[in-house]
């Protein structure tokens, strides 16, 4: 007897699936694909972020930033993906499963997620006409890599690889020193696992 065919899910269909478990999933073409679990270093340097953002973000109503934000493939009803962190200026209304109109977003980077995050992820984020600025911060090492939207088609890539180099990021008004986002990790001499 043959299996019945496989039918892949829509986003709407995703997001009220349960596989039983508390593994965190992403949908890629309509398929469920598991998130790798976050430990130490990576969720430091997420709250880390957060902080920094919200308290330059209060001052900037309905401006929020988002953990564990759903961001929406343009044109697409198959993925789903879920970033560490999202800005928006668009207020929350109830029932807001993904992040609407993100204007920033952020993802912490480990062996196990980055080739993920930089193939599958980054393409897609820079694909969101609303998207000004993604942010990739390594785990495991001291490294920020700053994506800034020129224009419709261009993008310009800033390193920064000092404790005294400058998170700038202008769509939302923001500046903090790279050392306030590793506060309280140890990235040893090199890498230690995120």
């Amino acid at each position: 007897m043959s299996e019945p065919a496989y039918k892949r899910m829509s986003v709407d269909e995703f997001l009220v699936w349960d596989d039983g478990t508390d593994t965190k999933y992403e949908l890629i073409d309509g398929v469920p694909v598991a998130m790798a679990p976050t430990y130490g270093a990576h969720q430091i340097i997420a709250v880390n972020a957060a902080v920094a953002l919200t308290d330059v973000l209060r001052k900037r109503p309905p401006c929020h930033v988002r953990s564990e934000a759903g961001i929406l493939k343009p044109n697409s009803f198959r993925n789903y993906f879920q970033a560490d962190l999202a800005v928006t200026c668009k207020p929350h209304e109830h029932g807001q499963y993904a992040v609407p109109d993100p204007l920033v977003i952020v993802e912490i980077l480990s062996r196990s997620t980055e080739d993920h995050d930089r193939k599958i992820k980054l393409p897609v984020y820079r694909s969101i006409a609303s998207v000004q600025e993604i942010v990739l911060i390594h785990s495991e090492m001291l490294f920020v890599e700053v994506h800034r939207r020129l224009d419709d088609t261009r993008w310009q890539v800033d390193l920064l690889v000092e404790d005294a180099d400058v998170l700038t990021l202008d769509g939302v008004g923001f500046e903090a020193p790279v050392s306030a986002l590793y506060a309280n990790v140890d990235l040893g001499a090199g890498p230690t696992g995120g």
